[in-house]
């Protein structure tokens, strides 16, 4: 884990009347699949990065999410750009797939469900809240995570390429 000096705007959000700690999270890919990155940074500075060398952009999204909650136990919100992540838990997608036995609507098996399961065990346990915001668009701290994801999934391509 890291820290990083904060942009304007991001140090304006540190006062933002909300206890707790909200990280932001990425992920990308390179190709879908292709290498993968993934990051995580807080208002705070602290961040953290990593790659895998074949994945899909979804299990790149998810393990943002993961690492950032396995990394800091006080964060209690989640802040992505990825409606796949956030809709589990603001629709209670995961309470149908563990009613279901982790099939889907389909009845096929749950996909990505070697990262849902600890992602939600770590999420469910402390309460956290989640937040979606439109990736790409405005928001500094989405820009610096998408930016070190993708910084990740290239560093590996090259990697794996040479």
């Amino acid at each position: 884990m890291n820290s990083l000096p904060l942009t304007p705007q991001a140090r304006s959000q540190l006062v933002d009347g909300e206890p707790g700690l909200s990280v932001w999270t990425d992920g990308a890919c390179l190709g879908n699949p292709g290498p993968g990155g993934w990051a995580w940074v807080t208002l705070d500075g602290r961040h953290d990065a990593g790659a895998e060398p074949l994945t899909t952009n979804q299990r790149m999204e998810l393990r943002a999410a993961l690492e950032a909650l396995s990394s800091l136990p006080e964060a209690d919100t989640v802040v992505s750009d990825s409606a796949y992540v956030v809709n589990c838990f603001l629709q209670g997608w995961w309470e149908s797939w563990k009613a279901r036995q982790w099939k889907n609507s389909s009845g096929k098996p749950v996909a990505n469900r070697d990262l849902w399961e600890p992602l939600i065990e770590l999420a469910v346990a402390r309460g956290v809240k989640w937040r979606w915001i439109k990736g790409h668009e405005s928001d500094d701290m989405n820009l610096l995570a998408d930016r070190m994801a993708r910084d990740a999934a290239r560093r590996i391509a090259r990697r794996v390429s040479h």
